[in-house]
């Protein structure tokens, strides 16, 4: 059975290679499920012109992929609601990033 803090934990490997945070703490990732071998994930950018939608979407998969050799098929969607903000942010990331309270 696949442990959805498992999949948390598969795609904070996956790090936005302009950021350098993982998409995890970076509040990318909106919810996660698994079903059998099927885990499904629901994720945003930090824009909607971001232009490493294909990158980070098929590294999420791979990453769950390579993380829980039990899955057989990974689903990323993209949504947009709501809207990704700052405030979204782990507060590691926020430190990591040098922002101010």
């Amino acid at each position: 059975m696949i442990n959805e803090a498992e999949i948390w934990e598969a795609l904070r490997q996956v790090i936005d290679p302009e950021i350098g945070v993982n998409v995890v703490d970076l509040g990318l990732v909106y919810g996660v499920e698994a079903s059998g071998d099927a885990v499904s994930v629901k994720m945003t950018m930090t824009t909607q012109a971001c232009p490493l939608h294909a990158y980070l979407t098929e590294s999420a998969e791979q990453a769950i992929k390579r993380c829980l050799p039990a899955v057989e098929s990974v689903v990323v969607e993209m949504v947009w609601d709501p809207p990704w903000e700052p405030a979204m942010m782990a507060e590691a990331a926020k430190q990591q990033l040098g922002w101010r309270r």
